[in-house]
């Protein structure tokens, strides 16, 4: 193709922006455009280079001006770009590729009101992707609607070497037979989901027929939105276990207990309480403050913080958790 024939493409800028408050993992949500569809969205906006040198710079100007909100802990996640990606009636326009970022932030360091005012809304992100949440065992979701219709999705396939495929990649991706669940794979789950049409995002995509949708999966997002926010997800369930960004998601001073239930909501895992405090104190992440809580209104139990020392000790300082307990 000659380069006056290429689509004309425009840059957008796309943050998920993660909070832990009340045990609730939460991504930053921002309404609607009018007339631009229902969903909520993720924060967006152009990138424009007269005005800004680099594209953090203004994700963060985009993001400040649509959520009041000042981004802490920023790093980028992938671009995407597939065609039909941002859905128009008529077509036109210039094709958008949105390169998309992972931002933690404290919920506590945030002022809600200037937030609220601006229509942004935390969104509990196992309201998008409720299948991920295995803190109180394995959801019944997953067997009572997930699995069923994924096994109809690899019946109907064209060919016995696409059923093959599908299986195998349902199998890896959901834990099927001897495979075991991971929790990274929340990406692979996604997306196997919309290419089976089982999300309300494949039917809006006009990919599958609305009649097959027997009941919506988790919270629908306009665009490809869900699909980044995923992705988000992914990465900061791997990181964790090799950097220590969860501190970017805990007040200065905190309990082991506060601590474990961070961990547990950003990997959707029940952890043992012993083992974790085994492993929190043999990766040497924390020292004692000194000082004590007594929020819960029982025993005080010990504040701890980060021990940012370990950065220069070590080469991947994190949470290498192991199996589920």
């Amino acid at each position: 193709m000659e380069a006056d024939h290429i689509p004309p493409l425009r840059i957008g800028l796309n943050a998920a922006i993660v909070a832990v408050a009340d045990r609730s993992p939460s991504i930053l949500t921002v309404p609607a455009t009018p007339g631009r569809g229902p969903a909520d969205g993720l924060p967006f906006g152009p990138f424009d280079p007269d005005r800004h040198r680099t594209f953090e710079a203004s994700l963060r100007d985009s993001v400040e001006s649509q959520t009041a909100l000042h981004l802490g802990y920023v790093e980028q996640l992938y671009t995407f770009g597939d065609r039909g990606r941002h859905r128009r009636n008529n077509g036109d326009g210039p094709h958008l590729v949105s390169v998309g970022y992972l931002a933690l932030t404290r919920a506590d360091a945030e002022n809600p009101e200037a937030l609220y005012a601006t229509g942004a809304r935390w969104r509990d992100w196992y309201d998008l992707f409720p299948w991920e949440d295995w803190r109180d065992g394995r959801p019944a979701m997953l067997d009572a609607i997930i699995l069923p219709r994924l096994h109809d999705w690899i019946a109907a396939a064209a060919s016995d070497a696409k059923k093959l495929d599908r299986m195998a990649r349902s199998r890896l991706a959901f834990g099927l037979n001897d495979f075991p669940w991971d929790e990274e794979r929340v990406l692979d789950r996604y997306e196997l989901l919309y290419e089976a049409g089982l999300l309300a995002e494949a039917v809006a995509d006009q990919r599958v027929s609305g009649t097959g949708l027997a009941a919506p999966l988790g919270f629908a997002m306009r665009f490809d939105y869900r699909r980044i926010a995923a992705t988000a997800v992914q990465r900061l369930r791997a990181k964790i276990k090799y950097r220590p960004v969860i501190f970017e998601l805990m007040p200065p001073a905190f309990t082991l207990t506060e601590l474990q239930a961070t961990v547990e909501a950003i990997s959707g895992r029940h952890l043992h309480k012993q083992n974790f405090r085994r492993l929190v104190e043999g990766a040497e992440l924390v020292e004692p403050t000194g000082a004590a809580s007594s929020a819960t209104g029982g025993r005080p139990a010990a504040l701890y913080r980060f021990r940012a020392k370990i950065l220069e000790e070590r080469p991947a300082p994190g949470l290498r958790l192991g199996g589920r307990g």
